[in-house]
């Protein structure tokens, strides 16, 4: 089986199913997203790691970083391993201090979790990714931009930047959604 890097570009709330988020993830080389529906406190873990957010206590998904570090094991690479009826499986690949490596089942949501915490690659089997895989069209070259996808994000309003995030997480156009997401970021943080 041949695998697949991946990388997060988007994480959104679900609309198809309450309190529920979609982390969507992006194969390195193509366009193929594979989005995977996750609970609240896994988004909220996913967040943080992702903002670079430090709490006053450990989380959990920090606690087990932290425990893993101290008994010298790293974690390598996470793999969405498996796909069956509908839910992701996931192994988190660790390597101990010997050089010696081991392999543990974790609920995707987590893995993707740790992942972001030990900074190490996702990767999916492409068999994965041909069955859950999804394709967002790329506008043709031919085809006119929509109004205003050329002119800068700094240019419009904070209602404007509201409207078009809800649009384009209409849409699935989850990287465009992460682009305005940064500016309403960087507007908050009160970066000009």
């Amino acid at each position: 089986m041949r695998k697949l890097e991946l990388k997060i570009v988007a994480l959104a709330s679900s609309e198809s199913q309450a309190n529920s988020f979609v982390v969507v993830l992006k194969e390195e080389v193509g366009r193929r997203r594979l989005p995977v529906v996750i609970g609240a406190f896994e988004a909220q873990a996913i967040a943080l790691a992702l903002e670079n957010v430090h709490t006053n206590r450990p989380m959990t998904h920090d606690l087990f970083k932290n425990a893993l570090v101290a008994l010298g094991i790293h974690l390598k690479e996470v793999i969405i391993s498996d796909l069956k009826f509908g839910v992701f499986y996931a192994t988190l690949v660790c390597e101990q201090i010997d050089g010696t490596t081991l392999e543990l089942d974790a609920r995707t949501s987590d893995a993707i979790a740790l992942a972001v915490r030990f900074s190490c690659p996702i990767s999916v089997y492409d068999f994965i990714m041909d069955e859950a895989g999804i394709i967002i069209d790329q506008p043709s070259a031919s085809s006119p931009s929509p109004p205003g996808k050329n002119k800068p994000l700094r240019t419009y309003s904070d209602s404007e930047l509201s409207q078009m995030l809800d649009e384009a997480l209409t849409n699935e156009d989850y990287e465009r959604a992460a682009e305005i997401r940064d500016e309403i970021q960087r507007r908050e943080n009160g970066n000009s």
